[in-house]
């Protein structure tokens, strides 16, 4: 799942990701997987025992934002693919989340990754 092991512990795709995740970690958190984002928009995912983080790169005047979002305030989260993979869902890299009114989109590097990061979603807000 991973390009590096980052001490064996999680499965990320980049380290500088990693590294802006462990800077803003607090006391008793800690990292399950950062994967980065394909096309515009989201950089990358970071998911923690804790929350969701996001950077999303879509901001006007090149600016950028790194958003946290605590599970329990996830609305959604879900799959998408176009109509023509409507039967095998799971088998899509995007997959979109719902907090609030807002909806984040992330395009992953892979199926198993979008299918990873869905899963411990969906475990943490039940």
């Amino acid at each position: 799942m991973s390009t590096t092991d980052h001490t064996g512990a999680f499965p990320f795709d980049k380290q500088d990701q990693v590294d802006k995740i462990e800077a803003g970690l607090l006391s008793g958190e800690s990292i399950i997987a950062v994967y980065d984002g394909k096309g515009g928009g989201t950089g990358f995912i970071g998911l923690t025992n804790r929350r969701l983080v996001l950077q999303d790169n879509g901001f006007v005047g090149k600016r950028v934002a790194l958003t946290s979002v605590p599970y329990r305030k996830i609305n959604a989260v879900s799959f998408i693919s176009d109509k023509s993979m409507l039967g095998r869902i799971a088998s899509s890299s995007s997959i979109a989340v719902s907090v609030g009114s807002a909806t984040y989109e992330i395009e992953f590097r892979g199926q198993e990754k979008a299918k990873h990061a869905h899963d411990v979603m969906l475990g943490f807000m039940s």
